[in-house]
């Protein structure tokens, strides 16, 4: 047991001092800090003054009240002649003008630049002319602007009551929308395991193997004994770099802007359920555990590291597959394509806790879905170390296919 604990603690710490650890941990950081104070960042550097636009109104009806100005577009009302708004237009005093008619009952909005808008500016003042469109429609009726407005952003208050007791409780709208904002973080942070402590582990493996370490190190210490402790050494350091991440990521939510970013996620926290939150940690660690095992296989079946990308290439792309479905299951996570791949071991981890959190599934579902990856893992690992006896001090060339044909050829 000295010998296990003794290559555990040596992998963990020179991996845990090692350049890659930090800047994958910071990578992490960054990006999410990123996306949860982009708002901020843009503010403070990519803040542009709003576009001058100018409405020309050549209809009997009081629109000014439509057009409201905004951080984006500023409006204007000139009375000028169109040929002098236009020549405005070219002089860069207005970014642009916007000639509006009346025809049966509807604006007619057109729009004269000299620069072309940006994509974003255009889309902005579009939408701001549709809703003025349907405000002015409205006011046919002989109702004000504050009416108008009053009716058409009006909301039905909507609650679903499930009439079967039978089945799992109806989720709101807002909790199914929190719950695919959860599913896409935990589904990326999968993904990004998967593919760094995948190659890790493979790389780490192939890398010992291909300057021979492994011969003199399996002379004193069992293969079974050296693959539980790679397997125990990545997985301790999968968990202290999410450990660290978590910690990271609430001190810096606590201390910037006072912790306001906190308080406007408080919301969002509390519709999460606290079997969502145990479902997604257990799809987290068992997804971690079936990848180190496959790693720690491929990387005893290649003879060099240079051999190691290629052999986690299938692994890869079934995560990339995985990573594309939960993608597509954001926008529908109702369709069949979602349901299959939310059993699949390997893809199972990033896919159901979407339906978990997005979808009105009972306990029995994800329980399967959780009991297939830990049975999976449970084989895999059976498989890996019976292999992995036999594999990590043979040499072969070739493919994957190959080496494990060579292997079983050589210690049949």
């Amino acid at each position: 047991m000295s010998k296990f604990w003794l290559l555990v603690k040596q992998l963990y710490t020179q991996k845990i001092k090692a350049k890659s650890f930090i800047i994958m941990l910071a990578i992490y950081v960054g990006v999410i800090s990123i996306v949860m104070f982009w708002s901020d960042i843009k503010a403070a550097f990519f803040e542009s003054e709003a576009l001058e636009i100018a409405v020309i109104n050549e209809t009997e009806a009081d629109i000014e009240a439509l057009f409201q100005s905004n951080n984006d577009l500023a409006f204007s009302f000139p009375t000028s002649p169109n040929d002098e708004v236009e020549k405005e237009v070219i002089d860069g005093d207005y970014a642009a003008a916007i000639f509006i008619k009346d025809e049966e009952n509807s604006l007619n909005a057109e729009i004269a630049t000299y620069e072309p808008l940006a994509f974003t500016d255009q889309l902005s003042l579009s939408s701001t002319l549709q809703y003025a469109g349907k405000l002015y429609e409205v006011q046919q009726l002989n109702l004000t602007a504050e009416e108008a407005d009053k009716i058409l952003q009006s909301e039905t208050i909507i609650t679903m009551k499930n009439l079967d007791e039978a089945s799992a409780g109806g989720k709101s709208e807002d909790e199914k929308a929190v719950g695919i904002v959860a599913s896409m973080l935990i589904g990326s942070l999968i993904y990004g395991f998967l593919i760094s402590f995948l190659s890790m582990i493979t790389t780490d493996v192939a890398s010992e193997k291909g300057s021979r370490v492994l011969e003199v190190l399996l002379a004193s210490v069992k293969p079974s004994t050296h693959l539980i402790a790679k397997l125990t050494g990545t997985f301790l350091l999968a968990i202290t770099q999410i450990g660290a991440l978590i910690i990271l990521l609430a001190v810096i939510f606590m201390t910037v802007d006072g912790g306001s970013k906190i308080d406007s996620l408080q919301p969002m926290i509390e519709e999460l359920s606290y079997s969502y939150i145990g479902y997604a940690l257990a799809f987290l660690i068992m997804t971690i555990v079936l990848n180190l095992i496959i790693g720690a296989l491929l990387g005893s079946l290649v003879s060099k590291v240079e051999e190691a990308g290629q052999a986690v290439m299938p692994m890869t792309i079934i995560g990339i597959i995985g990573f594309y479905v939960l993608i597509f299951g954001a926008q529908s996570p109702d369709t069949m394509l979602v349901k299959v791949f939310s059993y699949i071991p390997f893809t199972s981890g990033m896919v159901m806790p979407l339906r978990i959190g997005a979808t009105d599934i009972g306990a029995f579902e994800p329980m399967l879905a959780l009991l297939i990856l830990t049975v999976t893992s449970i084989v895999a690992f059976i498989i890996s170390l019976s292999f992995y006896k036999r594999s990590v001090l043979t040499y072969s060339s070739g493919g994957i296919i190959q080496k494990i044909k060579t292997v079983l050829k050589v210690t049949t």
